[in-house]
């Protein structure tokens, strides 16, 4: 609630930023690079948030990679994408604004920092078909980084991804030609590089890292080295407001509330509220569940209700950035992205039926779960179906081609496995008639080479994740058995919704006016991408850029003063 007096401070700083993702510690490096004193407050014992546990790519239409790469993009094509995709649920001023600073933010972090960055040839764009889209793609990813870099302290509190990767060090580029290892020349040679990185890792000491981790890693040792603070262990409790401006922020620093004064403007950067059942419940779409995100635990909406006591606006507040998910007993979600492409599967609902095109873009496929939920054909979950075939010949939920499932996954049940489609329809309680039907329609359009009903294989990104080696990618039959099964919830990577933002990532109140002091960036504010996701890294680069936007206009600020 907004202060009445004038509070007694115990730090000041010119910028408090509240979160350590990318969206968090951007904003920090563009503080100290504009020669700001900054605070970056974290709620968790890890700094790093959901970025850590991520791709690490950003999608930023016209950077200086892309033009290095020779891909033509223009400011004039990426806003055509946009308005293909986001349409007019984000207003203009937005989205041009993430056009104008996006690359600005890219090269200047390039330049004068150790975030790098590296194209990803042919990870197209979710929608490369649409006006302005790139079949060959805007993604880039985190260069990889050697661990070692960063001081004890800092490598001992930074979030890990956890990933299975069995030693190896991965990137997404090396990881569409091993997902093939069994099927192609460029996933053998891709399995040798791998385990070459890897021994030359062993005999050097070093520890390369990549994906979110990279890039967290390459923030963290870039702010050590430019200057800064960020303190661990320090959920904020509120705003400080003084007649309508927001002024600084209450933080609790071991069981005692502390105030500390922001000179310049307090940015939200903090994520959504993925984990808050409270809010999951008020918010989402039914049913939902904390259980199914793969954001970072300390997502409960703490920067969304403090924002929204300082009087702001809301948007979005439905939606998620989607990511169809299974969930093993005891263990955190796998997110499935390749898994959804490769030939020989099929997702069905609870009906046995199959309702969309399982290599759709993550957020629409989980979309697609809600809009088709209903009594007796549920979606919550859906099952995957996969057949030998696929399981031997493909990387499967971290499994390597032919690696068994887990004796836990089977012996709980959470893995389904029979000898025919009747038994395993038994086994799963879907209709063993509506499930044979199913896959018979199915098994005919992979023969034929189209997928008939969902256009399965018919986009180019569809096919990134498909076997080259086919007639048709993302098509064959499930014929050998042992057929298996498993879960699917609607699970997210955070939730979209947050405070209504300006052009310069301003916070807003419901009559559009501003709340002087207070900005926000990255999933504690409203998505710029509106209800879709145009590609990859299109969570992480607008968190990037408008925080190093909403810096620059702090710097401004306080130069004019």
């Amino acid at each position: 609630m907004p202060e009445h007096r004038t509070p007694s401070w115990d730090h000041t700083y010119d910028v408090v930023v509240i979160g350590s993702g990318a969206a968090g510690m951007a904003a920090a490096l563009t503080a100290r690079l504009r020669g700001l004193t900054v605070l970056v407050a974290e709620k968790t014992d890890l700094y790093g948030g959901s970025t850590a546990l991520s791709g690490g790519a950003i999608w930023v239409p016209g950077n200086f990679h892309l033009d290095a790469a020779g891909l033509g993009d223009t400011v004039e094509k990426a806003r055509a994408y946009l308005d293909a995709t986001v349409g007019d649920r984000v207003p203009a001023a937005r989205k041009d604004a993430y056009l104008a600073h996006g690359p600005a933010m890219v090269r200047e972090f390039h330049d004068r920092t150790a975030v790098r960055f590296a194209y990803t040839p042919g990870y197209s764009d979710y929608y490369p078909e649409r006006l302005g889209g790139f079949a060959q793609g805007r993604s880039v990813e985190p260069e990889v980084f050697d661990f070692r870099k960063l001081r004890p302290g800092l490598r001992a509190t930074m979030r890990r991804a956890g990933l299975p990767t069995y030693g190896l060090t991965i990137t997404s580029r090396d990881f569409r030609h091993l997902n093939m290892a069994a099927r192609t020349w460029a996933g053998k040679r891709t399995s040798v590089k791998l385990g070459l990185r890897a021994l030359a890792a062993l005999a050097t000491g070093r520890r390369p890292l990549a994906l979110g981790e990279a890039l967290v890693a390459r923030m963290r040792y870039s702010m050590d080295r430019l200057g800064g603070d960020l303190w661990l262990s320090a959920p904020l409790t509120g705003l400080v407001t003084e007649d309508g401006k927001v002024t600084g922020v209450r933080l609790d620093r071991a069981g005692k509330e502390i105030t500390v004064r922001a000179s310049g403007g307090v940015v939200l950067a903090s994520g959504g509220f993925s984990h808050s059942s409270r809010l999951r419940e008020k918010y989402l779409p039914a049913p939902t569940s904390t259980a199914w995100s793969s954001a970072a635990e300390g997502q409960t909406g703490d920067a969304l209700e403090a924002a929204v006591a300082a009087g702001a606006a809301t948007d979005l507040m439905d939606k998620v950035w989607g990511a169809p998910s299974v969930v093993a007993p005891g263990e955190k979600p796998f997110f499935l992205v390749a898994d959804r492409g490769i030939p020989g599967m099929v997702i069905v609902d609870q009906s046995g039926a199959r309702y969309a095109n399982e290599a759709a873009p993550y957020h629409e496929f989980v979309d697609a779960m809600y809009a088709h939920d209903r009594p007796g054909a549920s979606t919550v979950p859906s099952w995957l179906i996969l057949d030998a075939t696929s399981k031997a010949r493909y990387v499967f939920m971290g499994l390597l081609p032919g690696q068994p499932f887990p004796k836990k996954w089977t012996a709980s049940g959470f893995v389904k496995q029979a000898g025919t489609v009747e038994e395993l329809a038994a086994r799963t309680g879907l209709p063993a008639d509506r499930l044979r039907a199913t896959l018979d329609r199915f098994n005919g359009f992979a023969r034929a080479g189209r997928d008939e009903d969902f256009g399965r294989g018919d986009s180019v990104y569809d096919r990134y994740y498909g076997d080259p080696t086919l007639p048709a990618p993302n098509l064959a039959p499930l014929a050998k058995p042992p057929f298996h099964a498993v879960p699917v919830h609607p699970g997210d990577i955070g939730t979209k919704g947050g405070p209504v933002t300006d052009a310069t990532a301003r916070v807003l109140r419901e009559d559009g006016s501003v709340i002087e002091g207070l900005y926000a960036s990255g999933n504690a504010s409203a998505a710029v991408m509106g209800e879709t996701y145009p590609g990859p890294g299109a969570t992480i680069g607008p968190a990037m850029t408008f925080s190093w936007i909403a810096v620059n206009a702090i710097a401004k600020a306080l130069a004019g003063r």
